[in-house]
Parts: structure tokens; sequence; C-alpha cells
């Protein structure tokens, strides 16, 4: 995997685990369809702005992966926004990040990729490595943890990356203008069912900053990909929980068990190992 590939993968993760540690903070203020719905609509200026500066041919085919692509992908993240607010940041985002690495991590792997044995190492290791995160969360508080909306959002996750990546090597962003705009279809009718379709008036910059960052990392992973390959992009944009449980950590209070800790640990020699590898 080229060292470049790794760096733009690393990115992705960085900007995800932001942007959802974000979305979970508004979500616990702001229904989460109102959440998702104006993060989204953030996303799709950034990807409309951003798209004919990076250029690129675009075909029907392109087009039809990509809204496939934001439709699961809106199922994923409302799920996805729902655990954090009424579960545990420290338990959701990995369990959501150990689902959502398997789907393409399996597709790539069984499609003919074959990574070089330290690579796979990488991969191998990663994924305990986030279990371990998982494991060290603090269940014993009252309320929810959030486990099954984190499994929804890994799984559709998952998918996005698998049906994102059917997409032409030179289509450009193109592809994630369609995403987002599958996504907002489907979050903008479950919004107008709730009847919460108008814009936020608290923690604005917050939902702002969700869909800056959520963008930021599907422009960087889709990058990523184009240059390396499925299954060891999504290893490494799996690790995101790590910046979701730190900014728990930091901001929210949150207790960090050693458990976690060693998880985060274990997760920066998988990293290291993908990209020597």
């Amino acid at each position: 995997m080229p060292g470049l590939a790794v760096v733009l993968a690393g990115i992705a993760a960085a900007c995800w685990g932001a942007s959802d540690f974000a979305g979970g903070i508004a979500s616990k203020a702001l229904p989460v369809a109102k959440v998702v719905l104006w993060s989204q609509l953030v996303g799709l200026v950034v990807a409309i702005a951003a798209a004919p500066v990076f250029g690129g041919t675009v075909g029907v085919g392109d087009l039809g992966w990509g809204a496939a692509a934001g439709v699961v992908g809106a199922g994923g993240l409302l799920a996805l926004y729902r655990g954090l607010a009424v579960g545990r940041m420290s338990v959701v985002a990995p369990l959501s990040a150990v689902a959502g690495a398997l789907v393409p991590i399996g597709v790539g792997l069984g499609s003919g990729e074959r990574p070089s044995v330290v690579a796979l190492a990488g991969v191998i290791v990663g994924i305990p490595a986030l279990w371990l995160v998982v494991g060290g969360g603090d269940r014993r508080g009252p309320g929810p943890s959030g486990v099954a909306e984190g499994v929804a959002a890994g799984l559709g996750f998952g998918l996005f990356f698998v049906l994102i990546a059917q997409t032409a090597d030179d289509s450009g962003l193109w592809p994630l203008v369609a995403a987002r705009i599958g996504s907002l279809v489907v979050v903008a009718t479950l919004a107008l069912l709730g009847g919460t379709v108008g814009p936020p008036r608290r923690r604005r910059g917050v939902v702002v900053a969700a869909g800056l960052g959520d963008m930021a990392a599907n422009i960087a992973f889709l990058a990523a990909f184009r240059i390396g390959l499925l299954s060891l992009t999504t290893a490494v944009v799996s690790l995101y929980p790590a910046a979701t449980v730190v900014l728990a950590r930091v901001v929210l209070a949150e207790r960090l068990h050693p458990r976690q800790v060693a998880g985060v640990g274990l997760a920066l020699g998988a990293l290291v190992l993908i990209a020597v590898g």
C-alpha cells in the first residue's frame, strides 16, 4: 500500500472520528434526523464546490453507484448518531468501525486483492485492537450502551465503502455528489415525516463541523482507495474511533479503561504494519 494512501486513509480516519463526535454531541440536543439532514447539506455544498476543482469524467454508472452508496451510508449515519446520542461514544464508535471494516475487507480479499503478509498482519491486529476499545468501555452506568446502533451503523458504512469503490478512478468527486444527493433523499423524507426539517436553532456550529468533517473524510477515503487496496484502506480508516474516544474522554470526561488504552496502542501498531507492508 503506497505511503500516500496510508496518509490519506489516516486523515480520513481522523476526520470521521471528529465528525462523529460532533454529530453525537449535536444529537444529544437535537433530533437525529435534523442533525444528519443539515450536516449532509453542508457536505453536499462542499462536494459540489470541490468536484469541478478535482475534475474527472463521470458516467451514469458512477453516479448510480454513488447514489446507492449514499442511501446505505445515510442509514449507517442515522444509526450511528442515534447510538452516540443515547449510548456511550466509547462503545458505539469502535463497534461501528469493527462491523464496518469486516464487510469491505472481506469483499476486497474475496475479489482477489492480495496484500503483503506484513500488511495483512496489520489488518488482523487492527480488528482485535478495536474490540479492546469496545470491551474497555465502562458499561456499568445507567442507560443503553448503543450496541445495536453501532452494529447497524457499521454495516451501513461497510456497504458504503464497497459501493463507492465500484466507481471509476477518473470520475473525480462526482460520485460523492451523487452519494450526498442519495442520502439526502432518505434523510429528508424521514425529517419531513418527523417534522424536523427546519434548520437547527442550537448547536449550529457543531452540526456544520460534523458535515465538514464527514465530507473531508469521504474525499480523503476516495483518494486513498484509488491508489491503494480496498481491504487495507478500510482497515486504516476503521481506526477512526480513536479520535472519537479521545475527544469523548477530554471533552465529556468519559472514563477510559486500561483495555481501551491498550486497544488504541495496538491500533497504532496495526497502522504501522499496514504502512510498512
